[in-house]
């Protein structure tokens, strides 16, 4: 199996990949319209403002949707599960779920999820998986 992807890291970025080495997962949040996002970007794209800070999120949310996958991608197994999941603090991000059975009697839409960090030699992503560990 090829490697996985390794994500393309811009000065807007840093941070996000800096908290993640480091176990936290880190959102922007819009000072203005009091709104979380992702992925980083320097202005909000709710209001459009710049006066944005970097918060720590929970890192718990719900499984908001999923799509199970049986095409090869690079460093990824088919099946493997892809998944939307809606964070505590409101935004929304595309993932992957892991440490989860790869089946649909497995998998919850609304199912308590946490993150969890996944190494990638000198970057780390965040990934998802159940809540509590293995479903």
């Amino acid at each position: 199996m090829t490697e996985k992807p390794h994500p393309e890291i811009y000065p807007e970025t840093q941070f996000y990949w800096d908290g993640a080495k480091a176990g936290q997962l880190l959102l922007n949040h819009c000072t203005s319209c009091d709104q979380s996002y992702f992925p980083p970007r320097p202005f909000c794209p709710n209001c459009g403002n710049r006066d944005v800070i970097v918060r720590e999120a929970s890192g718990k949310g719900r499984l908001y949707s999923y799509v199970i996958s049986h095409l090869p991608a690079p460093g990824y197994e088919p099946p493997y599960i892809v998944a939307v999941v809606e964070l505590e603090e409101g935004t929304r991000m595309l993932t992957n779920l892991l440490d989860c059975p790869v089946d649909p009697s497995a998998i919850e839409v609304d199912m308590p999820v946490e993150v969890t960090f996944e190494n990638r030699g000198d970057v780390t992503v965040p990934q998802f998986r159940p809540q509590g560990g293995a479903a």
